[in-house]
């Protein structure tokens, strides 16, 4: 399986391992040292707790690497006035006589409670490509499926200040 990204994604991930192989590492290593050094290890919880987290640092890590690895590098080809990565879009959710603003992010970045929507997400790969004016179908399954207008298109640069989800 691989996921779309950008290179500032890319970028933001291979940061992320660096910082953790430097210093994370660094510190954890050191906690266990010191909670190794207190005595006897059959009832020494900081040493279980600082092995854990040297443990699920290492974890970390390794996900970040796969997940470089694995990248397949998107970029953005979509017009000026249609909607493409990185837009902040009003939609009209037609259903619920509402209107709500969405920024159409890469699948790491996804964060609907943000309202950073996925380009893969059912929404996401509807809007993409149409232009304000437009009342696309967003279809959610075979048996579910509702309307939204396209009210307003800001387009934006991705300029690496939207978190990558961490798992």
């Amino acid at each position: 399986m691989s996921n779309d990204m950008t290179k500032g994604d890319i970028k933001k991930i291979e940061e992320e391992i660096e910082y953790r192989k430097l210093v994370v590492r660094k510190e954890a290593i050191e906690a266990v040292k010191e909670a190794r050094a207190q005595g006897d290890l059959s009832e020494n919880f900081e040493y279980y707790a600082a092995k854990r987290d040297k443990n699920k640092n290492e974890s970390r890590i390794r996900y970040l690497e796969r997940l470089v690895k694995t990248a397949n590098i998107i970029e953005d080809d979509t017009k000026a006035d249609e909607v493409g990565l990185y837009s902040v879009v009003s939609l009209y959710m037609e259903e619920d006589e509402e209107e709500m603003t969405v920024k159409l992010v890469t699948s790491i970045r996804g964060d609907s409670m943000k309202g950073y929507i996925s380009i893969d997400s059912p929404l996401g790969s509807a809007i993409k490509g149409h232009k304000a004016g437009d009342r696309v179908y967003v279809e959610v399954s075979k048996d579910y499926g509702y309307y939204v207008q396209i009210k307003k298109i800001e387009q934006t640069e991705d300029d690496g200040s939207d978190d990558i989800r961490s798992y």
